[in-house]
């Protein structure tokens, strides 16, 4: 009931609500076309144990065997993918990389799992680059990954792991084709629209009620006296 008495309501006063819902279209309309696209890519790379495994074996002048300190636990790999995503997501290494606070081309890096809780559950290195350029987006996805293989590197050399005993760091899946990603431009348009809509409602209701006001003082006005004396009347007065 209430529903097709809102529709009579908006059929009835449609001179109010017709030019909200026209602005309502226009400036939805407007800020879809104003936000700028922005393009992603994607790389997967994923650590490896070498074949020659995570220890040197011994020679007869040193009888213990030295081992890679990043191997030398349960979950050593899922442990160096969360490091490697530290260490990138640093400020430090996206200015070196090129990305500055204002920029417009930025990166994000995790191990399949966006919550930081989650970073040590996967060997996985994951690369995301967003950018208004397609171009763009895949070149800084493209430089992250090579940066991550010289990180890794650099981290194991600080950490005197023999040089056969290094973690290897493989690109699984290439930085993808940049792909245009619209949600943010459709949803924020659609909140735009979602507004004018109530405003449009608004507005129709509140014609409706000045217009009921107005209908019931004039119903409620004394009425006035239509008959006025004559001036023969008055001369006899």
């Amino acid at each position: 009931m209430d529903f097709w008495k809102a529709i009579t309501v908006l059929l009835r006063r449609w001179y109010v609500a017709l030019p909200a819902l026209l602005l309502t279209f226009t400036a939805a309309y407007g800020i879809y076309s104003t936000i700028p696209t922005q393009y992603s890519s994607t790389a997967l790379m994923v650590l490896t144990v070498p074949t020659s495994g995570s220890y040197r074996p011994p020679n007869p002048t040193d009888p213990n065997p030295l081992v890679n300190p990043l191997l030398n636990f349960d979950g050593g790999l899922n442990m160096t993918a969360s490091i490697l995503v530290q260490i990138l997501n640093g400020p430090e290494v996206a200015g070196q990389i090129g990305v500055r606070p204002d920029s417009t081309t930025t990166y994000k890096v995790n191990n399949g799992h966006p919550n930081p809780e989650l970073l040590i559950s996967a060997p996985f290195v994951v690369i995301e680059g967003t950018s208004r350029s397609p171009q763009d987006a895949k070149a800084i996805v493209q430089r992250v990954a090579e940066r991550a293989k010289i990180e890794l590197k650099r981290r194991q050399q600080l950490l005197n792991a023999p040089q056969e005993t290094f973690i290897n760091l493989n690109e699984m899946v290439a930085p993808t084709e940049p792909a245009a990603e619209r949600g943010g431009k459709t949803r924020t348009a659609a909140a735009v629209f979602a507004l004018g809509v109530m405003a449009a409602l608004g507005s129709s209701f509140a014609a409706e009620s000045i217009m009921t006001g107005l209908r019931q003082r004039r119903r409620e006005a004394p009425p006035q006296d239509s008959e006025t004396p004559s001036e023969e009347a008055v001369l006899q007065r």
